[in-house]
């Protein structure tokens, strides 16, 4: 099933899409405000397909990213924290804040979470994970090398685009995941090349921190990250979900 989240006559609705067509979500939605037969998809505005409470991001997961880089392999999972405030969805805008120097794009699957987690095992982590999505770890390369540290260079708004759904019937074990600049493939690599696969990566965070639903964990990027330009369009897929579309400009 794709769960997604939509803005119809000024309401926000969950809803599940079937082919090209918007319908709503057994238990969630209330049916009699919504047509029998759902709504076009070219109708209603696509919202990030969860509201999380914190999105969970992996540094250098992938073993041709870390080889790309001639980087050591991670003994155990790099984490850090990109603020909700930075969510945006499916054909919003990614603006590139004044001053700031190079920005860049980062395709990841996102793994979000179904049902709270607090301490499991990575053999109990699939009964805690909602679906998959797409996911943009847009960063400010600049800012992140001339700290020391990520968070000012991941947490700008805008820099968390999420969708543009969440499918629930998938195997994230490997999963071909792309970036494309203006068309053009720049990111191309398989989640097999994950260092740590998603149950080690679910069981490892909720270790920390209790893990919510609606929460996301972005799984890290793959080789060929490079800088975003205003009127550029970047798009995240991952195979199995769809694309996440995004325009860029000047913020």
């Amino acid at each position: 099933m794709k769960i997604l989240r939509f803005r119809w006559r000024g309401k926000d609705w969950w809803g599940r899409l079937s082919e090209d067509r918007v319908l709503g979500l057994p238990g969630v939605t209330d049916f009699g405000d919504l047509p029998p037969e759902g709504l076009p998809l070219t109708e209603v505005r696509l919202l990030p397909p969860t509201v999380p409470t914190k999105i969970v991001a992996v540094g250098l997961n992938y073993r041709d990213h870390a080889q790309e880089l001639g980087l050591d392999i991670p003994q155990e999972p790099l984490i850090f924290l990109k603020p909700p405030s930075a969510l945006i969805g499916p054909e919003d805008r990614i603006l590139l804040p004044p001053g700031v120097g190079r920005v860049d794009y980062e395709a990841e699957l996102a793994v979000v979470i179904g049902k709270r987690a607090r301490r499991i095992s990575p053999e109990e982590a699939r009964e805690h994970i909602l679906g998959y999505t797409c996911f943009n770890d847009v960063t400010a390369r600049d800012l992140q090398k001339k700290d020391g540290q990520w968070t000012r260079a991941k947490s700008f708004d805008t820099f968390a685009p999420l969708g543009p759904w969440i499918e629930t019937e998938l195997d994230p074990s490997c999963l071909r995941v792309r970036a494309y600049l203006n068309g053009e493939v720049v990111q191309n690599s398989s989640t097999d090349q994950l260092i740590f696969p998603v149950p080690q990566l679910v069981s490892f965070i909720s270790q920390v921190m209790t893990l919510h639903p609606g929460d996301v964990i972005a799984t890290g990027t793959p080789p060929g990250v490079g800088p975003l330009s205003p009127g550029d369009v970047i798009e995240i897929e991952v195979e199995g979900v769809g694309r996440l579309v995004n325009f860029v400009e000047f913020g």
